[in-house]
């Protein structure tokens, strides 16, 4: 599934190390911008900077074409988080974010995300 914020969308996500993504996203950074968190589907990634959610839509057969989405942390409306349960066979997470152009987006984190920092980092640049 395409990763970007134009419908609503469930992605199924594995964090990997931020250094993987950084020369993908350099040149889209601001002064002082920062990539915090990155996760990836099969082909398509997610970065969370200290600005804003970078989605990379990975396209083409060959996987060269990229279509990148940004949606900085200021229009998030309102958003929630899902922990998993105690001694859950799957240790599966979600993230739900609503923008303030009624876009909601879904986030499904596999392999033990940490949603509390995702949800304390998000808090942190929408309570500013």
């Amino acid at each position: 599934m395409a990763v970007n914020f134009n419908q609503d969308s469930v992605w199924n996500l594995k964090q990997i190390k931020v250094d993987s993504v950084k020369k993908e996203v350099t040149a889209l950074l601001i002064n002082g911008e920062t990539v915090e968190m990155a996760f990836q589907t099969v082909r398509d990634q997610l970065v969370f900077t200290n600005k804003r959610i970078i989605a990379i839509d990975v396209q083409g057969i060959t996987g060269k074409r990229r279509c990148y989405s940004v949606m900085p942390y200021s229009k998030i409306q309102y958003f929630s988080i899902q922990t998993p349960g105690f001694a859950e066979l799957f240790s599966d997470s979600e993230l739900f974010l609503t923008f303030t152009n009624s876009f909601t987006a879904k986030f499904e984190f596999k392999g033990g995300a940490d949603i509390a920092k995702i949800g304390r980092m998000i808090s942190e640049y929408v309570l500013q």
